[in-house]
């Protein structure tokens, strides 16, 4: 779970929609609300981990997703941006 401004982001394993795809929300909501910033990279695969407590492969999927709508593309070298 984590917090941005007033409200909390969180992952419910328990709902409908899958995890990846909850993480995928929540990253887009902080790239729209400019919270992560356009010219910025994601957080690292290890930091969404950790901070969500998701596995690595659900961390990339969500960047996927994110990639595959045009919101963010890999950099070499980088990582996601």
């Amino acid at each position: 779970m984590v917090g941005t401004g007033s409200y909390v982001l969180v992952i419910d394993p328990k709902i409908d929609r899958p995890v990846y795809l909850q993480l995928a929300d929540i990253l887009r909501r902080k790239i729209e609300s400019r919270e992560i910033s356009p010219s910025h990279a994601l957080p690292s695969i290890t930091t969404l981990v950790q901070t969500y407590g998701i596995a690595d492969q659900t961390a990339r999927k969500a960047a996927g997703v994110l990639r595959d709508e045009g919101l963010v593309h890999n950099v070499s070298g980088k990582g996601v941006s």
